[in-house]
């Protein structure tokens, strides 16, 4: 055994949705003592850092149910079952932005909640930026771009509307390339 691995011993599912599949695992610890574990499977997602030849950063403002409110981020959005990365984030990136990009790199991965969801989300810097006519938004989504200086950034962070780790992340990431 792994250290500090707990083996499932019996698997309940509770929910099967469109996006997540909610798990109650019944697990056997270090110890030899049993606990319950709720698990949430998901497919992963993928989020763009784009920054303009002006240097601004496109960013989406949309409302997350999840907290009642709107937060402003950087393009993103849920892996299709099979989808690569990659051209999830090409995607995305045009979906909910009307840019396109020349190249693509990959930045890094991260899982958001390890403790309880196995959500991985895969980070892209999008480069060579070129801006198309229009939005190309699933029916059921409704955002607003915007292009944002980096002392903006800072001030949305500030504020609060800019609020989960991703984006937060982005914002990092920009400041170390402008001080390469």
């Amino acid at each position: 055994m792994k250290k500090f691995e707990e083996k499932t011993l019996n698997r309940k599912t509770i929910f099967e949705g469109r996006i997540i599949n909610l798990y109650l695992d019944e697990v056997s610890l270090p110890n030899g003592k049993t606990s319950m574990r709720e698990i949430i499977k998901h497919p992963g997602a993928v989020a763009v850092i784009a920054i303009t030849e002006e240097d601004k950063i496109l960013l989406v403002e949309q409302y997350r149910k999840a907290l009642e409110r709107s937060l402003v981020e950087i393009p993103a959005g849920k892996l299709e079952k099979g989808e690569d990365p990659r051209e999830s984030a090409k995607r995305e990136l045009k979906e909910e932005t009307g840019y396109t990009c020349e190249s693509l790199e990959q930045v890094t991965s991260f899982y958001t909640s390890p403790g309880f969801a196995n959500e991985l989300v895969h980070i892209y810097h999008a480069k060579g930026l070129k801006k198309e006519k229009e939005l190309h938004l699933d029916e059921d989504e409704f955002v607003s771009v915007m292009e944002v200086t980096y002392e903006e950034a800072l001030n949305l962070i500030k504020e609060q509307k800019i609020y989960d780790a991703k984006t937060i992340y982005a914002i990092q990431y920009w400041q170390l390339l402008k001080q390469q």
